[in-house]
Formats: structure tokens, C-alpha cells, sequence
């Protein structure tokens, strides 16, 4: 069930961050964010996918946050069904 769950967070979060990456990319060039035009040897690449992990984590949180809240409070509290 945990294996299952872990499916349920990481690959609609791989998805949104897929979405997010082809989004924000489309129309900023990643050499023209201030952070990184200083950085001569920073790839376009690079860039795409040190942002592409940075959106698949904070959408793998928004999906952990949707799975926690989804619990009963006795799945949160680790209480078995059988005493509820």
C-alpha cells in the first residue's frame, strides 16, 4: 500500500513539474534569468533541468500535502480500523 501511495504522489507531480518545465520555458530563455547570466559555463540544459527537479519537489509536496489531508484522522494517528 505504501508502494501504491508513492505512485499516487511522485507521478502526477512528474507530470505537473513536465507541464511546468514546457510552461515557464516557452517564454524565458534560461540564460536570461539574473542568477544564471553571470554563470558563463551554465548550459541552457543545465538550467532546464536543475529547474525541472526544482518543480517535480515542490509539486511532489503539493501532492504529499493532497495524499496526507485524503487520510482518515485514524490513518493519521496510526490507529488500527479494527479498534474504530
Amino acid at each position: 500500500m505504501l508502494l501504491r501511495r508513492w505512485m499516487w504522489i511522485v507521478w502526477p507531480a512528474f507530470l505537473a513539474a513536465g507541464v511546468m518545465e514546457m510552461l515557464v520555458f516557452a517564454f524565458v530563455d534560461p540564460l536570461d534569468l539574473p542568477r544564471f547570466a553571470d554563470c558563463a559555463q551554465t548550459s541552457r540544459l543545465g538550467v532546464c533541468t536543475a529547474a525541472f527537479f526544482v518543480f517535480w519537489g515542490v509539486t511532489i509536496m503539493a501532492s504529499a500535502m493532497t495524499c496526507l489531508l485524503a487520510l482518515s484522522p485514524q490513518e493519521v494517528n496510526g490507529a488500527s480500523s479494527a479498534s474504530a
